[in-house]
């Protein structure tokens, strides 16, 4: 859990620190390209970076060692870790209900942290690592219906795209039975985790650019959390502490409905005020 929440700090501030780089940047001329290749000279948006490549490390250990569904949540807090960053950094000001959603999005994590059992040790089968290469594939197709779609509409299947490509980095790291190179390659799980992850990111940019930010961010934590959640339970055998199903349940839902209140800091947020 500390790894997944090590992951959650690390992708929230680094979030913060590209928003920084990317207004220090300025407008300028030369459309969006000549604007990240001013951001990426600043040691902001490196060291931005440099917090997702860790948080991404983070995430896979994690992956590795608690349920899929306690690291879903985790990383849906980070648009929390990103709210409280940007209070600070960029002197946005959050309401006392944006407020109240972080310090919500806290105790869900709290519930999760009693509650979570060890991974599960049930390994996924061959017809479900080839289901996540295919998920990884309807996640492209996704976003070329989607991409035509009216921009409210657009936006959250954007979002939701997205959010299920994450899922299928989440569930294919847990597919994944060895690191040698002759195992990698024949291993569809492998294919799902580069083809997914790149969809996802693909489609996250575009639905920031194309759409409601606010809308996008939703789509993506539901896509992101629920989805391999059940993945987790069912098919990988993943379980809470004896008795307390209950208090899992609740977390969960505690702190995805805290991150969906905290939808509007999934991207840089813009200073108010």
């Amino acid at each position: 859990m500390v790894c997944a929440l090590g992951a959650a700090v690390c992708f929230g501030t680094a979030t913060v620190l590209q928003a920084v780089a990317a207004r220090a940047a300025g407008t300028g001329e030369g459309g969006d390209a000549a604007l990240l290749l001013r951001a990426v000279r600043q040691w902001r948006y490196l060291a931005g970076l440099a917090l997702d490549g860790l948080g991404f490390l983070l995430q896979i250990a994690a992956l590795r060692s608690i349920p899929i569904y306690a690291v879903g949540a985790a990383l849906a807090s980070s648009l929390a870790v990103t709210a409280v960053v940007a209070a600070r950094l960029l002197r946005v000001r959050l309401s006392g209900s944006e407020w109240a959603a972080v310090a919500v999005v806290c105790a869900g994590l709290a519930m999760l942290g009693l509650a979570s059992g060890a991974e599960g040790s049930r390994g996924g089968s061959t017809t479900l690592k080839y289901v996540m290469l295919a998920t990884a594939v309807a996640v492209l197709l996704l976003g070329l219906v989607a991409g035509r779609l009216p921009e409210r509409g657009r936006a959250l299947m954007l979002g939701l795209g997205a959010g299920f490509g994450f899922g299928v980095v989440e569930v294919a790291v847990r597919l994944i039975d060895g690191l040698s190179p002759s195992v990698l390659l024949t291993n569809p799980a492998t294919y799902a985790l580069v083809l997914g992850g790149g969809a996802a990111f693909l489609l996250l940019t575009t639905a920031l650019q194309r759409g409601s930010v606010t809308t996008a961010t939703a789509g993506l934590v539901i896509g992101e959390t629920i989805g391999p959640a059940l993945v987790g339970v069912v098919w990988l055998g993943d379980r809470t502490r004896e008795g307390l199903a209950w208090l899992a349940v609740l977390g969960f839902l505690v702190a995805v409905a805290g991150a969906l209140a905290l939808a509007r800091f999934g991207e840089a947020p813009a200073a108010e005020g």
